[in-house]
């Protein structure tokens, strides 16, 4: 059953708009000296990004991405080594917590202004959850009662309107998990109607060197493998377009070989503007 704190927040905005006066709000420009990342378009910079699964992989990346743009840092991570890796970091605040846990999630994204969540485990937990669903849901349904209007929903290739891109091969040995991703955005996208979201599906991620060719594209018959570096470039970029609001992106390589994409497909870049 979907939770209550959701709906009630979902019919405290629908009614917030309905009585909100019919005309523009000035807001005052954003200080030109600040290197914080802002929205193209909107006076608003994201100063501080929450960031769920932060502690290895992609979105590690994005955290030491984030820094270089000039944004503040809340990482919610598992381990005490990771809290100590990521606590050395100038801007960065490493809260050890876990992401299935609501409460927690809740109070450690409080006081953020945007949201970005790596979160996945590929594996059911103890209780028969996976993070891919429990982790992310509670990742946005935090951002909804706390009203942080801009999150960023990393899942895969396979999800949603990508399944038919994944070869039947691949698809079938992954698809309890994708299906679990798919469900965090479907959340996302049937409840958060007020709330500035991109959902961005990368492909197979790799670990080697960057390669600088990674590409985010609105074709959802998309395949192939990205540098995890490239991926997270992506990641960071795309928060601060407003070009990506409300849009579901894969992100791949095409720069590099992959057995998935034999026919040699291509698909047309997304320009984030």
């Amino acid at each position: 059953m979907f939770s209550i704190r959701l709906l009630l927040t979902v019919a405290g905005l629908a009614a917030a708009a309905a009585f909100a006066p019919n005309k523009a709000i000035l807001r005052p420009a954003a200080p030109t000296s600040s290197s914080a990342l802002y929205v193209q378009g909107q006076g608003d910079g994201y100063k501080k990004v929450f960031v769920a699964g932060g502690s290895k992989g992609l979105g590690r990346i994005v955290i030491d991405k984030l820094l270089s743009e000039g944004a503040e840092v809340v990482a919610l991570v598992r381990s005490d080594d990771a809290v100590a890796e990521l606590s050395a970091l100038d801007g960065v605040a490493a809260i050890k917590g876990d992401a299935a846990d609501y409460k927690t999630v809740e109070g450690s994204m409080d006081g953020c202004d945007a949201a970005i969540t790596t979160l996945g485990g590929g594996s059911a937990a103890e209780d028969g959850k996976f993070i891919d669903y429990t982790g992310n849901n509670n990742v946005i349904e935090a951002a909804g009662i706390l009203g942080v209007t801009r999150v960023i929903l990393v899942t895969s290739i396979g999800c949603g309107s990508s399944k038919e891109a994944t070869p039947p091969s691949v698809y079938e040995v992954l698809k309890d998990v994708l299906a679990q991703k798919e469900r965090a955005e479907n959340v996302l996208i049937k409840y958060y109607t007020n709330m500035n979201w991109t959902i961005i599906r990368p492909g197979g991620l790799v670990s080697d060197e960057p390669t600088g060719n990674g590409m985010l594209t609105e074709d959802t018959m998309a395949i192939g493998s990205i540098r995890r570096a490239d991926a997270a470039d992506l990641v960071v970029k795309a928060l601060s377009s407003k070009a990506t609001e409300k849009k579901i992106l894969s992100a791949v390589d095409p720069s590099i070989a992959s057995s998935a994409n034999t026919d040699g497909r291509t698909s047309e870049a997304f320009v984030l503007a």
